[in-house]
């Protein structure tokens, strides 16, 4: 195995996994918080129901965390592969492909990201460790709405969220079709999957943009 991740088809392929697997994370993360637009007390229940799931919190959530090092570790091991092989983007592609500016620099794009990741721990993942087990607070299935729309208050917060989901918007274009490229599924299907690829690298960080929008304008004291 640890052959396979020495060699640079293994880190490719490692590299795809990865961004499959996060990818999904935020279609369902981004499901759940669209309720938040039209349902309080839905987003209240599915918040209740992911923030209490001992399979959610004891079993995913680390997995999920392994997940997202996991990738950007990968991707600056290969953004240094790269550097040393005169600048051979990580998942190869036609010239025309490998010219555009996103391809170039998903290291930066990811490096803003990774800062959003960081802050968006501070601003949740931190205080429900707080809640949950250090000040042992007692659980209020209807808590959830009222947190993220207090989040969003701040409009110095609601400006970070979207350019950081301007920067993810970014990095998915070219990563969505890069990954399947990656694990060899593109012959035939390249431009449909390319279509899908800006399809979805702007309908998601759009959508994210438009929850911290709408709840900093809809709060309610």
């Amino acid at each position: 195995m640890s052959g396979f991740f020495k060699s640079s088809v293994g880190r490719k392929v490692a590299m795809a996994l990865s961004a499959f697997f996060l990818m999904f994370f935020l279609i369902i993360h981004i499901a759940v918080n669209l309720t938040s637009l039209f349902s309080e007390e839905l987003f209240n229940q599915l918040s209740h129901f992911m923030g209490t799931n001992p399979l959610i919190q004891f079993a995913l959530q680390p997995v999920l965390i392994f997940g997202v090092v996991f990738h950007f570790v990968m991707g600056f091991v290969l953004e240094l592969k790269n550097k040393k092989a005169n600048g051979v983007a990580y998942a190869k592609n036609n010239g025309a492909a490998n010219s555009t500016w996103m391809s170039r620099n998903m290291i930066y794009s990811g490096l803003a990201i990774l800062a959003f990741i960081a802050l968006h721990f501070i601003d949740f993942w931190i205080p429900e460790l707080n809640h949950k087990y250090i000040a042992v607070l007692p659980e209020d299935p209807t808590r959830y709405f009222h947190e993220l729309q207090e989040k969003f208050v701040p409009i110095w917060r609601v400006a970070a969220y979207v350019v950081a989901f301007v920067f993810l918007g970014l990095h998915l274009a070219h990563g969505f079709t890069s990954a399947f490229q990656s694990m060899g599924v593109t012959a035939g299907r390249k431009k449909a999957l390319q279509t899908f690829g800006k399809v979805f690298s702007i309908v998601i960080p759009l959508g994210f943009i438009i929850i911290a929008l709408f709840h900093h304008f809809n709060y309610n004291h």
